[in-house]
């Protein structure tokens, strides 16, 4: 029985530390005077806190390898969402395309570029001792 009480308070504490940095993240847009997602904050306060190593990692991983395992049943709703809104994605067609064309490319170059750098730096030769 300790095991099974294990794993519910590992799961739980994974949870809530996943949602405590979603509910940092959306606080935190509301007081930053630029748009961006409490969402995206709130992951980014993740990463900040598992690349500190300020948070264990051991302490996300249960939750995380669940969400990670369900994810294509997390996107249902919203494409149901989105299947709503036909009319207006049809009617601006041509600029969403262009702009994932544009965008893809922009990425891809970048990408590319900072790959060809990093791998072609040469090697500094080591001080003669």
């Amino acid at each position: 029985m300790p095991t099974v009480l294990s794993l519910c308070w590992r799961y739980l504490r994974a949870f809530v530390i996943i949602y405590l940095c979603l509910y940092a993240g959306n606080a935190l847009a509301v007081v930053l005077p630029i748009a961006i997602p409490g969402s995206i904050l709130g992951m980014l306060t993740l990463f900040a806190l598992l690349a500190t190593q300020i948070l264990p990692v051991d302490w996300v991983k249960p939750g995380c390898h669940l969400l990670i395992r369900y994810m294509a049943l997390l996107f249902v709703p919203i494409s149901v969402g989105i299947m709503s809104y036909t009319d207006v994605l049809s009617a601006q067609f041509g600029p969403i395309v262009v702009s994932v064309v544009v965008s893809t490319f922009l990425v891809l170059t970048i990408v590319g570029w900072s790959a060809h750098k990093i791998h072609t730096r040469s090697v500094r030769e080591k001080p003669s001792e």
